[in-house]
């Protein structure tokens, strides 16, 4: 009786695995075909297409991103990683520009999960945030400017000022944060760890492990 209750245990938990990556799978395929955005839009539209309603089914966004990064590297050629790569040098200019605000590149530019409509992200650094306005104005620079909420611990939340704008043809969304939060990044929505992000020069040893990775594979850029 113990046995077979062991293998029924056991079995039930294999088939929600096994739910959980078709899932994880679907909606990584959603976001990249269909354009969603939100980890748990994804999640729920996959859900309903696979006709999986049990919570214990439902990746973590973490296993979804990774999912999403296994199809674009499968179905979406070399034309991703060109576009990627385009989006991470204009970034590094991007982060030139911005020196004088300690910027990092944050997002799916940096984590390499960036589609042909991502916007390329930086966290900006003063605590005077009509710095940043001035300095876009001084610049002439034309930028949209919103609010966006932001976990800066597990207690704590910030709405923080985001300029958008475009450059080189792309989209660069600027978020302005206290100096204090150069100690440690808001936390990820992904999986509310702390964000990765990337200063000029981590940007630029990634950058040159792409372009030797692109040489190792018989695709140099």
């Amino acid at each position: 009786m113990h046995q077979a209750r062991r293998h029924a245990h056991e079995h039930a938990l294999t088939r929600t695995r096994e739910r959980r990556h078709r899932l994880a799978h679907e909606a990584a395929r959603l976001m990249a075909e269909g354009g969603i955005r939100d980890f748990h839009q994804a999640k729920l539209k996959a859900a309903s297409r696979l006709g999986i309603f049990d919570d214990a089914s439902l990746p973590r966004n973490r296993e979804i991103e990774d999912a999403l990064r296994e199809y674009q590297r499968l179905f979406a050629g070399p034309g991703h990683a060109q576009a990627l790569r385009t989006r991470r040098e204009a970034a590094l200019r991007a982060l030139d520009f911005f020196r004088d605000f300690s910027p990092r590149l944050v997002g799916p530019v940096l984590d390499g999960t960036a589609d042909a409509g991502a916007a390329v992200m930086l966290h900006l650094h003063v605590d005077d945030p009509d710095a940043v306005t001035r300095f876009l104005e001084e610049n002439g620079i034309p930028a949209e400017s919103r609010v966006r909420r932001l976990r800066m611990d597990r207690e704590r939340n910030l709405d923080a000022p985001v300029w958008v704008f475009g450059a080189e043809g792309l989209t660069f969304d600027a978020t302005v944060l206290p100096l204090d939060a150069l100690r440690q990044a808001p936390l990820s929505s992904v999986d509310e760890k702390p964000m990765r992000r990337a200063s000029i020069a981590q940007l630029r040893q990634l950058l040159a492990e792409d372009e030797i990775a692109g040489y190792e594979t018989g695709s140099p850029e």
